[in-house]
């Protein structure tokens, strides 16, 4: 679109209007001032307070506070509202009938004395806004009857309507708007202008009612807005004549409204706005289920079923800036005319300056368009501002001369606003035209005085062109740069020209505090990615140094985080771990990626890493006071690389701990490692009194192991709780001893690990059957489930048999019949066939059998061995 002209801006939102009644719908809205009513399906008005609400950076929003809410008794919708501000009444349109309503309170006002104030029978009405009654406490109104071809003029007082002119029309009216003695009509075949006082008419066009909803819509004096057929909004005047060129909307426009200088339209999804100056489509908004669209004392208020929205029109001052920004002097041009022309001096402020500026912009206009025609050199352009070609540029101006300004500052007169517009211009037009072939054979010039712009605006694009595909030639950028701090920039230009050494010495300065740049507050964090991806080792191993003693957590990602790839040369992890050899902190970080992320199969990272964890822990628990949290974490770590780790040298790590008596569940784990179970155990056991941690134990050393391991690393430690009483002490659970409960709770919780056999040959006579009852429970359950499994299996290999004797072919032999391999008859049945079905006795095969060459074979092996 050309330009944006209107926001849309949420006014009343679903739940402040209906709550969690989702069948409410809108069906009628009216502003006056900052009060806003709604009428809706369930015949009720609802009155708002309207505030406009303006953010510090300029953003116009609406806050909605709901006042009252009130029924009107009928069974329809409240089909119409009009605001008589004047008489303070609420002129509404409910099941046919029109009424009073106070504005105050919502209630229908009573009918006077002599007087009615509700008419029956009614479709539609409207409110003259150009009244011809000079009385300021009355309201005229047209109102369009449902039996009768009228239209009935009415005067609206505080409590009564009174019928003053009635008008016959051709055929039935639809919708009507009234501007003085004039009545714009949509019947059903045509539109029509008629006066009421002298009875004259004029038809319009023809249009036809039942397709499509027809729209009158009142814009100014004695002028309307017609919906007319394939999608045309048309102009006519009280004379029948349309003085305007008219828009092309939707076919399925719905509701349309003016706000000049733009006719803003509404249909099923979109919001369109035309320019009413050059009747061309300036912007598109989306809207969904929209069926209302108004303008009221110039702001224009939309509606669906469920909430409202104003579209709150931009300054016309910012949008002539945006047309001059995207290069569209012509459009901005009309713009700023038309709304001399018809918006009042205190309600647009266009000065002498914007239209002065507006020329100056114009003739660069002409230079950028024979510039992209390919008529112009674009350096013609850019010698008009001072010092942006570069020094080495071959440049001269065109003779003879284009025009007669030697510089900007001169074309502009020394107005530094008109400069910096200027300036801005030229930067778009540049970022335009930089890739085309408008800058064939000069591109340094266009990248340089681009870059030059860029850090002298302070633009965001500056980085954009410095990471990307450019030409800037270094010499002239470096002082241009510096003069605006522009160091970051500086060290891109720099890598983009291969030049890395350079760019990270002036990061390291800028990141040190020695140069002020503010570009990147994460400068440091940006050096580091810069090393991790950098394919120059000298450098990397170069300035890590400078990384790790700035943040050691920070600056080992050079080593951690470099990215494998065919570009970048992979570094070796016994060097990096030389290298970090100073640095503590990092070589830890390090080899904890190497070991637990990489998982890189080598012993000395793996024993490496844990003498580090295990000396983090000897020191803090040498420490005084010892703080127990961090303990706790550092043994934590430990034991967990204990467990994962299968390549470490756990006997030297045992050699460090020997005397530790602060590390015993750590040696416990580290005797499992060495298939050292009874130790890991009586440790556990015996000198912690751990229980859980034992059968924790188990667990884990068992937990790639077959069930025979598994059962025999738990029968070692029943073991170990069944030897483990005190001499002299009667075996028995009823004594109540730590051991002899932590067997009889370990073989309830793991019996099934458990050979129950094997356990009751262990157990003392004396234990109480009632303590062991569920795993004895257990123990007879899998039992008599293995017996009855197997019994199964049994009987379904016997049924297969049978069935495979059943579905074989039967063998008929008899004493006629002779054995193949012997030649005697058979005298019984006992027989056997060979492949093919031929029967032979069954001691013949086994004969064959006894004398085959494999048999005699495995026969001759068995008696040497």
């Amino acid at each position: 679109m050309s330009v944006k002209a209107f926001e849309l801006v949420p006014a009343v939102e679903r739940d402040l209007l209906m709550g969690d009644k989702a069948r409410i719908n809108i069906e009628c809205i009216e502003c006056c001032g900052k009060h806003l009513y709604m009428g809706t399906n369930d015949c009720f008005i609802h009155h708002f307070l309207l505030d406009e609400v303006t953010s510090s950076k300029g953003k116009l929003s609406y806050s909605a506070q709901k006042l009252l809410h009130k029924y009107m008794g009928l069974k329809k919708p409240v089909a119409e509202l009009r605001a008589a501000s004047a008489l303070e009444r609420l002129i509404v349109l409910c099941d046919g009938i029109v009424f009073l309503v106070d504005m105050v309170t919502l209630e229908t006002v009573p009918s006077a004395a002599g007087g009615g104030a509700k008419i029956r029978g009614v479709t539609s009405f409207c409110i003259n806004e150009n009244p011809v009654n000079g009385d300021p406490f009355c309201v005229e109104m047209g109102v369009l009857s449902s039996k009768r071809r009228t239209v009935q003029i009415y005067m609206v007082y505080e409590d009564r309507v009174q019928l003053v002119k009635e008008v016959t029309t051709p055929e039935q009216p639809c919708a009507v708007s009234v501007d003085g003695y004039f009545l714009c009509l949509a019947l059903t075949s045509q539109y029509m202008i008629l006066n009421y006082n002298t009875g004259a008419s004029q038809d319009l066009f023809p249009y036809n009612s039942e397709e499509r909803r027809p729209i009158v819509k009142r814009i100014g004096r004695e002028e309307f807005l017609l919906a007319a057929h394939g999608g045309l909004g048309m102009f006519a005047n009280a004379e029948g004549v349309s003085q305007r060129a008219p828009v092309n909307w939707s076919e399925s426009v719905i509701g349309a409204a003016v706000c000049f200088p733009y006719v803003v339209a509404l249909d099923e999804s979109f919001i369109t706005i035309h320019s009413m100056l050059d009747q061309q489509l300036k912007q598109t908004l989306s809207f969904r289920d929209g069926h209302i669209l108004q303008d009221f004392e110039g702001k224009v208020i939309l509606a669906s079923t469920k909430a409202v929205y104003v579209l709150v029109p931009l300054p016309l001052e910012r949008q002539i800036q945006d047309l001059l920004a995207n290069h569209k002097v012509e459009e901005a041009l009309i713009l700023t005319e038309g709304a001399q022309q018809n918006i009042p001096k205190e309600k647009f402020q266009v000065t002498n300056i914007l239209l002065i500026a507006l020329q100056v912009f114009f003739f660069f206009c002409y230079l950028f368009y024979i510039c992209r025609k390919g008529q112009l050199d674009v350096r013609e352009l850019i010698s008009l501002y001072p010092l942006l070609l570069p020094a080495s540029s071959s440049f001269t101006r065109c003779h003879p001369p284009l025009h007669e300004f030697a510089d900007l500052n001169h074309l502009a007169q020394g107005d530094e606003e008109k400069v910096l517009r200027c300036k801005k211009f030229l930067i778009t037009y540049l970022g335009e035209v930089r890739s085309t072939e408008v800058a064939n054979g000069c591109r340094e010039d266009v990248d340089t005085a681009l870059l030059k712009l860029y850090a002298e605006q302070n633009h965001d694009s500056l980085l954009d062109l410095l990471a990307s595909d450019n030409a800037c030639l270094v010499a002239d950028s470096i002082p241009w740069l510096e003069k605006y701090h522009k160091y970051f920039a500086l060290g891109l230009l720099y890598h983009y020209n291969g030049q890395d050494s350079a760019a990270l010495q002036l990061w390291i300065q800028v990141a040190d505090g020695d140069l002020q740049d503010s570009t990147r507050a994460d400068l440091y964090e940006y050096i580091v990615d810069f090393l991790c991806s950098s394919s120059n080792l000298d450098l990397v191993w170069k300035y890590a140094d400078w990384a790790l003693r700035k943040d050691p957590t920070m600056g080992v990602n050079i080593f951690r985080k470099r990215p494998a790839s065919k570009e970048l040369l992979e570094l070796n992890p016994d060097d990096v771990v030389s290298y970090l050899g100073k640095h503590s902190q990092a070589l830890l970080l390090y080899l904890e990626h190497l070991v637990l992320e990489r998982w890189i199969k080598k012993e000395k990272f793996h024993t490496h890493l844990a003498v580090l964890y295990l000396e983090r822990v000897l020191t803090l628990l040498s420490q005084s006071p010892t703080d127990e949290e961090q303990i706790s974490r550092a043994r934590e770590r430990l034991q967990t690389l204990f467990r994962v780790s299968n390549l470490y040298r756990a006997q030297f790590l045992l050699g460090k701990m020997e005397n530790c008596e602060q590390l015993l569940l750590e040696r416990a784990t580290l005797h499992g490692k060495l298939e050292e179970h009874d130790k890991a155990l009586h440790i556990l056991v015996h000198k912690l009194r751990d229980f859980p941690a034992a059968e924790a134990f188990c667990v884990w050393a068992s937990s790639c192991r077959d069930s025979v391991y598994r059962e025999q690393l738990f029968h070692l430690l029943l073991g170990v709780y069944l030897d483990g009483n005190p001499p002299g002490k009667p075996q028995t659970a009823a004594g109540g001893g730590d051991l002899e409960m932590a067997a009889v709770d370990l073989l309830n919780r793991h019996g099934e690990v458990f050979d129950a056999v094997r356990v009751l040959h262990m157990l003392p006579e004396g234990w109480s059957l009632q303590l062991l009852r569920p795993f004895l429970g257990r123990a007879i359950r899998a039992s008599m489930h293995a017996c009855r499994t197997s019994q199964i299996a049994m009987g379904l290999a016997h049924s297969e048999n049978r069935q495979l004797l059943h579905d074989r072919k039967p063998i008929f032999v008899s004493e006629k019949k002779g054995c193949h391999l012997c030649h005697n008859t058979f005298s019984e049945p006992d027989v056997v066939c060979l492949p093919g079905g031929v029967p032979v006795h069954t001691h013949c095969v086994a004969q064959r059998v006894r004398d085959s060459p494999t048999k005699r074979q495995l026969t001759n092996s068995s008696s040497h061995t």
